[in-house]
């Protein structure tokens, strides 16, 4: 009935999330693993290996120093030992100072040569396995319930690498080190601030004359206006707005009511841009925002695709009104919330059904949508059930005549689904709950349904808003 994208998972060997990184929790260290052969054997190896042992270690990656966030990343030490033994550590600083790390354990090649595309890590450090990417997803918070954001894209994130000799607790000497600045914005791609009406946005727009297909993209119940999704999407010839909708300026300061005419002006304001390809824009929403996105296909429009990241079918948190229209909040039952011996509460279970009762004034008219839909559902989301508000949304569309719509699912993947190799967060702060909570997902399955989802959601938009079935657009 709907597509479901299932992985082989490598668990990683240290995947909670209150684990405090650089190192690993006291205890004896592992048996040396068996040597790992990483490069081709070659007839000079041996002379090969005693050249590289004569060089100080470095560090090689590829691109050399900057790169999309969203962007693959080589990384390579040479100059090693032949088999030698060491710790690799990354450190990320958000802008208010929280410190993010991973760390892995590593055995060099006969060569002297640690390719990461190439050398599995061993066991002891925040995951195992091959996994060329490691050392940025499994980045963790040092201090519990932070989640890594980027709050001005016009910046980089600026990312430390280290290499210490050993596996040690704590490892030997530093070996060699490396900066790489991790981008958002691809040169010549502009940021236009939208202050006309009452529209409080962001506009990113490709570099050239135009038109491109145009997307709003909006986020959840964290308010402000985060930009980094938007302005990701624009480095792939899209105009996107990335739209507030409450605390942020003069917006409402508490998620109380919204009125759908905002958002309406904000639609209008993307079809009439001359920078807009029409006749029809799309729409992008995550937790709140996809069921702001769903009300907004329902009623206003000039909408022609809508995809959304464990969003929910009935209206969320807040009273939705439009014109004579009023849809109330779904209900909610605080009983219903686990909460662990650390503090940390589960509200997956809190909503109430949206198929009984008076709660079903809170479903979404999405039959009304004159649009296609795309479902992006983390099965293991802890926010809310996001995969049966997917399908009952789907029974819904056919039931009315309307084309089954793309549900895309992912194991092992929890709420927060964001654009590649972004490290999950496991557990943060809800504002509506006044606690953390626990949002669910494997680092690993996690890791890959990211990458997966953001292939697919512009290869979504590009098809629908461009007409045209080859999938997404190449980077300008």
């Amino acid at each position: 009935m709907w597509q479901v994208i299932a992985r082989s998972l490598c668990r990683a060997s240290s995947r909670g999330w209150q684990r405090r990184l650089p190192w690993p929790s006291a205890g004896p260290s592992p048996a040396p693993a068996a040597p790992q052969r990483c490069s081709p054997a070659r007839t000079h190896r041996m002379t090969s290996a005693r050249s590289l042992s004569s060089m100080a270690p470095s560090v090689r990656l590829s691109p050399a120093t900057r790169s999309l966030f969203d962007e693959p990343l080589a990384i390579t030490v040479q100059g090693l030992s032949p088999r030698q033994q060491v710790t690799l550590r990354t450190s990320l600083q958000d802008e208010t100072g929280e410190l993010f790390q991973a760390c892995a354990r590593y055995q060099a090649g006969d060569d002297g040569e640690l390719d990461l595309a190439r050398c599995p890590a061993l066991p002891g450090g925040s995951f195992s396995g091959l996994e060329p990417m490691g050392l940025l997803w499994a980045l963790q918070p040092q201090k519990p319930f932070r989640r890594l954001v980027k709050r001005d894209v016009q910046s980089p994130f600026v990312l430390q690498l280290e290499v210490f000799e050993g596996h040690g607790e704590p490892p030997g000497r530093l070996l060699a080190q490396a900066q790489h600045e991790r981008a958002f914005l691809r040169d010549r791609v502009r940021r236009v601030p939208v202050r006309e009406g009452r529209i409080r946005a962001t506009l990113f727009l490709p570099p050239g004359n135009g038109p491109f297909p145009g997307i709003i993209d909006l986020y959840g119940t964290g308010g402000g206006l985060p930009e980094y999704r938007a302005c990701l999407l624009a480095n792939y010839g899209f105009s996107v707005l990335a739209l507030a909708f409450y605390g942020y300026e003069d917006l409402p300061k508490e998620m109380k009511e919204f009125c759908l005419e905002y958002f309406e002006e904000a639609v209008n304001y993307m079809l009439q841009h001359t920078q807009v390809k029409g006749p029809g824009i799309g729409l992008l929403g995550i937790s709140k925002g996809g069921d702001l996105c769903i009300s907004m296909a329902s009623f206003l429009k000039g909408i022609t695709a809508t995809a959304l990241i464990n969003g929910s079918v009935a209206n969320v948190g807040a009273v939705l009104r439009y014109k004579d229209i009023t849809i109330p909040p779904l209900g909610v039952n605080a009983k219903r919330i686990k909460v662990n011996k650390s503090g940390i509460a589960d509200i997956v279970d809190v909503l109430n059904n949206p198929l009984e009762g008076p709660d079903r004034q809170s479903f979404i008219p999405l039959e009304n949508a004159e649009c296609r839909f795309l479902f992006i559902v983390g099965q293991d989301d802890h926010n809310w059930k996001s995969e049966f508000f997917a399908v009952e949304g789907s029974k819904r569309l056919q039931a009315h005549g309307k084309e089954k719509p793309e549900i895309v699912c992912y194991p092992g993947a929890g709420h927060y689904i964001e654009p590649p190799f972004f490290p999950m967060c496991a557990a943060s702060m809800h504002l509506l709950v006044g606690k953390p909570v626990v949002w669910g997902g494997e680092p690993k399955a996690h890791c890959e349904a990211q990458i997966d989802a953001w292939q697919r959601i512009q290869a979504f938009f590009y098809k629908h808003l461009m007409g045209e079935p080859s999938g997404a657009p190449s980077k300008l």
